[in-house]
């Protein structure tokens, strides 16, 4: 599967990291952040191999995306999903503030359709820390403060599943 991310600042990872004691008692922690704007699974996309599907998605979306300017984002709070779509619950997240982030989203919904249960209506813009574990332990770090991070989303990132790395720059406004 592919995906259309906004990098995440170091200024995260540094929070991640105070949060650390707290995120240890969850059964997996993120070590890379990542902010998912879009997924692109394989019935989205042409058919062929995906070397293809990539090489046909890196063609598109520049057309998709022409236009977009940069905009800002903003985590302050600390939430979870208790049930995610996928994968084992809790998930604990930061929610980001976007709606640059929203309307770039709902734009790429309309060219290539939204993964169900995860995206359209579902999508909540979200950096993951933790996943796995307690809904004690989720619901405690809800209750904790942190210091708001904000930064300018000003590229966008290709990634690629298969080798778990971005792939593609793209620089906004695109």
């Amino acid at each position: 599967m592919f995906s259309l991310n906004v990098p995440v600042p170091g200024s995260v990872a540094r929070l991640a990291s105070g949060l650390y004691p707290q995120l240890v008692a969850f059964d997996t922690l993120r070590e890379q952040f990542t902010l998912v704007v879009k997924r692109f699974d394989a019935s989205m996309l042409e058919a062929g191999s995906p070397d293809y599907q990539l090489s046909a998605l890196r063609k598109h979306l520049p057309e998709v995306v022409a236009g977009t300017p940069a905009f800002e984002a903003r985590a302050d709070s600390i939430d979870y999903f208790e049930t995610p779509t996928r994968g084992t619950g809790p998930v604990v997240y930061l929610p980001v503030d976007s709606p640059g982030i929203v309307d770039l989203h709902w734009q790429l919904v309309d060219a290539y359709g939204a993964v169900e249960g995860l995206e359209g209506d579902n999508y909540v813009p979200h950096i993951t820390l933790a996943r796995g574990g307690s809904t004690v332990d989720a619901d405690r770090l809800t209750h904790q403060s942190i210091e708001p991070v904000s930064w300018t989303v000003s590229e966008l990132l290709l990634w690629d599943s298969r080798y778990r790395e971005s792939l593609t720059r793209y620089s906004l406004p695109a």
